[in-house]
C-alpha cells in the first residue's frame, strides 16, 4: 500500500515483477546463465533485473518468451475502448 491510495508505486510493481520472474526461471528450472543463452539477454542484465528491478522492455520481452509468459504483455496498456467508440469521440468534439 502507498501513502497516496491503494495502489503500488512504481518501485513497488518493479521490484514484485523481478521477483516473480525469479520464481518463474526457477520453477522452468534455468540458471541466469542458461537463461541468457537462451535469451540473446546478457547475464549481467539478467542479474542486475532480479536484483533491482531495472530492465529494458526488449530484453524483458525475451526473457518473458523463453519462461511462455509472453502472452502476459497482451493485458499491459490493452485500450477498454475500441477504435470506432474513439473515432466517435473525437467526431463528437468538432462538432461543438
Amino acid at each position: 500500500m502507498t501513502k497516496f491510495g491503494t495502489e503500488k508505486i512504481p518501485i513497488e510493481m518493479i521490484k514484485e515483477l523481478a521477483q516473480k520472474h525469479k520464481v518463474l526461471r526457477k520453477q522452468a528450472g534455468l540458471t541466469q546463465s542458461e537463461l541468457a543463452k537462451r535469451s540473446g539477454v546478457s547475464l549481467g542484465s539478467i542479474k542486475r533485473f532480479e536484483l533491482t528491478g531495472q530492465i529494458a522492455l526488449e530484453s524483458l520481452v525475451k526473457l518473458s518468451q523463453i519462461l511462455n509468459r509472453i502472452h502476459d504483455f497482451d493485458l499491459i496498456l490493452n485500450p477498454n475502448n475500441t477504435l470506432k467508440d474513439i473515432d466517435k469521440l473525437f467526431s463528437e468534439r468538432t462538432k461543438i
